[in-house]
């Protein structure tokens, strides 16, 4: 049996199937006593983080209630998007280590639309962990910053961050494991916007650490508002309920920013594709063949800059075994896509804190991952 459309948006299965779920988004602000800011440190002050800094002070001044363009919600459980507060940003790329962070998010290869002017922050970026974050590719085009990495958590602690958000590259397997130690020992929440799996981590060890800790993470691998991900999956989801069995499927993506350039590397795609490919078949009702199934980006143009370009295709047996295909090609800016799907998460991460939650929140994470627990 299909899942229902309101299910599409979620990637744990049918619900009953789901855990227990926690409302966090019940509250509203208007009328009540101001919530303290959602102090906000960034591990990797790339694309991603630039779009997600300068949409906080983008939309500072929105109106709490009213429908704005870009945004999913302007107040989620009492907390508006000015609520978000950066205090703290690591980097290892000798361009940004120590320049404030409103000038870091412009510096190349940085290569996002700029669609706000932000004004001095008064926090500078630090020099982060390396570990495996920088690749064969990366490394032809960012020098690390000279030495040793700042204390991460010294300065979590001392900043009193809330909520870490990691932005490392796909492929960081050895940095999001050491940075996830460094957050677990500040005392922070944790929000996975890439394809490394701890909170779905199926060995249970990580999730185990944040519920021995007492601290929420909400991940793995975050999905856009309408990228090529929750594109693909309604379109499965469509066939299953119209009665098209799918043949064959793929999705290509094309960019021109350093995440298609570091996945030029194929040895760094493994979790990514098996993170975009579940995220899809989990809407088919049946077993497709691995051959009859591909799903993962495809090259780097550099002429693209921040842009994707995605072309899906889908090949079904339709009423009378006639062949029906579709066939799309989708553009988007990639790092604003994402950026306003984790201004929610970042809040929902806090409301978790709030609440006294610990682990994998699963409800967020099924909202905005493309490979929740």
């Amino acid at each position: 049996m299909a899942l229902p459309e309101a299910d599409l948006f979620y990637d744990d299965g049918p619900p009953a199937a789901r855990p227990q779920r926690t409302r966090l988004a019940t509250a509203t602000r208007k009328g009540d006593t101001p919530l303290a800011p959602i102090n906000v440190a960034i591990v990797g002050v790339g694309n991603c983080a630039s779009s997600l800094v300068q949409g906080v002070h983008y939309y500072r001044a929105a109106e709490e209630g009213a429908e704005i363009p870009g945004l999913m919600h302007t107040t989620l459980g009492g907390y508006h998007i000015r609520d978000i507060n950066f205090v703290a940003a690591f980097d290892v790329d000798v361009n940004k280590v120590g320049k404030d962070l409103s000038e870091a998010i412009y510096t190349e290869p940085n290569n996002t639309y700029r669609f706000a002017d932000v004004p001095k922050s008064g926090v500078a970026v630090n020099r982060g962990m390396t570990h495996d974050g920088l690749g064969q590719y990366l490394s032809e085009i960012i020098t690390k910053a000279p030495g040793p990495t700042d204390d991460v958590v010294k300065i979590l602690k001392e900043t009193k961050t809330d909520v870490v958000i990691s932005y490392l590259p796909v492929g960081s397997k050895e940095a999001t494991q050491w940075y996830v130690e460094q957050v677990l020992a500040a005392g922070c929440a944790y929000v996975n916007c890439i394809p490394e799996f701890i909170a779905a981590d199926k060995s249970g060890y990580w999730p185990k650490r944040f519920q021995d800790a007492g601290l929420p993470i909400i991940g793995d691998d975050i999905k856009s508002q309408v990228g090529s991900t929750i594109v693909h999956r309604v379109l499965s989801h469509l066939f299953m309920m119209r009665g098209v069995h799918i043949d064959h499927t793929y999705q290509l993506n094309f960019g021109g920013n350093t995440d298609f350039l570091n996945m030029l590397e194929r040895s760094r795609l493994v979790s990514k594709k098996i993170s975009k490919t579940q995220s899809v078949t989990s809407q088919i009702e049946y077993e497709m063949m691995a051959d009859d199934v591909h799903i993962g980006p495809s090259d780097h143009v550099p002429w693209l800059g921040d842009r994707k370009w995605a072309y899906i295709r889908m090949e079904g047996t339709s009423f009378g075994d006639v062949p029906l295909n579709i066939e799309l090609k989708m553009e988007v800016w990639d790092s604003p896509n994402s950026a306003g799907v984790v201004i929610d998460a970042v809040r929902c991460a806090k409301l978790a804190l709030d609440r006294g939650l610990s682990g994998p929140i699963t409800e967020p994470s099924a909202v905005f991952m493309k490979s929740p627990p």
